[in-house]
């Protein structure tokens, strides 16, 4: 799958002010909705939230990958953000998160697209090298570029 499908500039904020999960997951979803990828953004958020209780999207290495298929999804999308200052994504746990991806899926498209998505950011990300880019990235190009190599 090619990222660039899902994941386009306007979907991407380079230093995110946010201190928790909740804050950076609401302001990627407001984000997706400003482009019409997401009609009812609490409708989304709670299914977001349903996701994280069945474990954790925060995947090492300064990473999470919040998901959720969700009726309030018209069409696959990921927004991205490098947050301004490394946050706790789980409460009871000691990770730290600095870039997320959130995906948002339509709830009728969940099971190919969705795991398509995840597949290929995961194989992205394993790369230290990737995320050592994604970090350093100064333009929204740039991180394009990253998730491509």
């Amino acid at each position: 799958m090619d990222l660039k499908t899902v994941i386009k500039p306007d979907s991407m904020v380079l230093s995110l002010e946010a201190s928790t999960r909740e804050e950076a997951i609401r302001q990627l979803s407001e984000r997706l909705q400003q482009q019409g990828m997401i009609t009812d953004v609490e409708g989304y958020l709670q299914d977001v939230e349903q996701r994280e209780k069945l474990g954790s999207t925060a995947i090492g290495f300064d990473v999470a990958i919040p998901h959720a298929k969700s009726a309030s999804v018209t069409q696959p999308a990921v927004a991205f953000a490098r947050l301004s200052e490394s946050i706790y994504w789980d409460a009871d746990k000691e990770e730290t998160v600095r870039l997320v991806f959130l995906i948002a899926v339509p709830r009728e498209q969940a099971g190919n697209e969705h795991l398509q998505i995840l597949a290929a950011l995961s194989r992205k990300l394993m790369h230290a090298e990737v995320r050592n880019r994604l970090m350093q990235a100064e333009t929204k190009e740039e991180i394009l570029d990253a998730l491509a190599s």
